[in-house]
C-alpha cells in the first residue's frame, strides 16, 4: 500500500453510493483478477487501454495492423466499453479482451502480473499514476496513442501540475492528434522531445461504405417507413431529444440513440406519447404500429446500422452543456451530418470537416430550418456527403504510425 492508495480508499468509501447506483459489474476484474494466457512463445505483447466505447472503436484499424507481429490485449474501463471491445475484437486471433483495473497498487500489480505486456498504449489519455509507476518498475514502456487533452481537462490537470508532470515524465512517448493537444501536454510538463503529432485514429476507424449489414433488419424490426425521410440522432444528451422532437419537420421520422443507458426512459418520454423503444418492440416480436414516427434506440452496438438508414444524421451531445460526440462514422457512411456548437472534445475533427464543406454546424435555434432544408434537397445532401468523405480520406494514416511506434517500443524491451 502506498500514499495514493491511502487517498483512494476514503475516496472510494465516499463515492460508494454513486457506484452502487451505477450498478457496476465485474468487481473481481476491477481488482486485477483477470484471466489471460501468457503470450505466445517468442512473441511480444502490446496492451492497449481504451476507456469506453469511443476509444474502443478508435482501435478498429490499429489492432489488425499489430496482430501479425505481436499479441494484443485490449482493456476497457466501462461496462459498455468492455461489451463493445468484445464485439469488435473478442473473436480475433491473437487478441484478448479484459477489464482494466482500479488504480490501487495491489490491483494494478496483480493485473500486470497476469497480462505481462511488453509495451502499453493508453488511448487518448487515461493516465493513472499507480499503473504508470508499476509499469515503470517492471521496465514496461508506456505511451499515449491518439493523444487528446481538451482545454477543460488541461485546466483541471493544471491545478496539480507538479504531480501530473511527474507522471507524464515517466511516459516513453505521447503521440497526439494535433498541435493544440501537443501544446497542452507540454504546458503541463511533458518533455518536448517525447511528444509527436501523429493524427487521429478516429479517421482510420471510419469505414467508407454505403451499406451496413443488419441495417435492413433493424428497420424492419423497428417499423421504419422507407417512404418517409428519417433523421437519426446519435449519442444524444440531456434536453436534446426534446429539441429534436420539436425541430424535426412534419412527416419526418426521428430515431434518437441516447449516449448513456440510464437516460433511455428520459429520452423516450421526451419524444412524446408516440415514442417507442427498440427493446420493447423486440420483446413484443413485432414492429411499431404503422404511422409511428418517434423511435428510441436503447441498445448497444446498433448505432452504425441506424446511421445507415438515415436521410440526415444529427450528432448529439453538441446542443447543450456537454462537449460533443464524434461525427466521423456517419460521414463515412455517406450521410449529410449536422452538429451543434458544443464540440470542444472533438474540435479539431469538426473543424476539419466543416472547413472541407463536409458537415453543417448550427445553433439549436437553427436546427429545425436546417433539417427542413436538407430533407428537401437531395442534391445538397449528396454534395455534403461527398465532401465529407473526401475529408476523411485526406486525414487517414494515424493507426499505421501508432502501430510502428508500439512495435518498436515492444522490440526495444529487454
Amino acid at each position: 500500500m502506498n500514499a495514493l492508495d491511502l487517498l483512494y480508499i476514503p475516496l472510494a468509501i465516499v463515492t460508494s453510493p454513486w457506484w452502487a447506483f451505477k450498478r457496476r459489474a465485474g468487481w473481481r476484474e476491477r481488482f486485477g483478477h483477470v484471466d489471460v494466457p501468457p503470450p505466445a512463445q517468442g512473441r511480444r505483447r502490446v496492451l492497449l487501454h481504451a476507456v469506453s466505447v469511443g476509444e474502443v472503436a478508435a482501435l478498429r484499424h490499429l489492432v489488425p495492423l499489430l496482430t501479425p507481429g505481436v499479441d494484443v490485449v485490449v482493456s476497457a474501463t466501462t461496462d459498455t466499453g468492455l461489451v463493445r471491445a468484445r464485439q469488435l475484437y473478442g473473436a480475433m486471433s491473437g487478441v484478448q479482451v479484459v477489464r482494466y483495473p482500479l488504480d490501487f497498487s495491489w490491483a494494478v500489480s496483480r493485473f500486470l502480473g497476469v497480462v505481462r505486456p511488453d509495451v502499453v498504449g493508453l488511448v487518448e489519455l487515461e493516465v493513472w499514476p499507480n499503473f504508470v509507476e508499476a509499469c515503470t518498475r517492471r521496465g514496461v514502456p508506456v505511451c499515449i496513442v491518439n493523444g487528446r487533452l481538451s482545454e477543460r481537462s488541461a485546466r483541471g490537470y493544471a491545478r496539480i501540475r507538479g504531480f501530473f508532470a511527474k507522471v507524464l515524465g515517466k511516459l516513453e512517448r505521447v503521440a497526439v492528434q494535433d498541435e493544440s493537444y501537443a501544446a497542452r501536454f507540454k504546458a503541463l510538463g511533458l518533455p518536448a522531445e517525447r511528444c509527436e503529432i501523429t493524427g487521429s485514429m478516429k479517421w482510420d476507424a471510419a469505414t467508407i461504405e454505403d451499406r451496413v449489414e443488419g441495417a435492413d433488419s433493424l428497420a424492419a424490426e423497428l417499423g421504419i417507413d422507407f417512404s418517409k425521410p428519417l433523421v437519426v440522432a446519435g449519442s444524444t444528451g440531456p434536453g436534446e431529444e426534446a429539441l429534436l422532437h420539436r425541430a424535426c419537420p412534419p412527416g419526418v421520422q426521428l430515431l434518437c440513440a441516447p449516449r448513456k443507458p440510464e437516460r433511455f426512459d428520459e429520452a423516450t418520454a421526451a419524444m412524446g406519447p408516440g415514442g417507442v423503444r427498440r427493446t420493447a418492440l423486440k420483446a413484443q416480436g413485432r414492429p411499431a404500429a404503422k404511422g409511428t414516427e418517434r423511435f428510441v434506440l436503447d441498445t448497444i452496438g446498433e448505432l452504425r446500422r441506424a446511421y445507415a438508414l438515415a436521410t440526415v444524421v444529427v450528432v448529439g451531445r453538441s446542443f447543450g452543456s456537454q462537449y460533443g460526440s464524434d461525427p466521423i462514422e456517419p460521414v463515412a457512411l455517406g450521410k449529410p451530418v449536422v452538429i451543434g456548437p458544443a464540440v470542444s472534445d472533438f474540435a479539431a475533427i469538426v473543424q476539419a470537416l466543416r472547413d472541407g464543406g463536409g458537415l453543417v454546424q448550427v445553433e439549436g435555434e437553427r436546427l429545425g430550418s436546417t433539417l427542413t432544408t436538407l430533407v428537401g434537397d437531395a442534391a445538397a445532401r449528396a454534395a455534403l456527403a461527398m465532401r465529407g468523405r473526401e475529408v476523411i480520406r485526406s486525414m487517414q494514416g494515424a493507426s499505421a504510425r501508432h502501430a510502428a511506434l508500439l512495435t518498436a517500443l515492444a522490440g526495444e524491451r529487454q
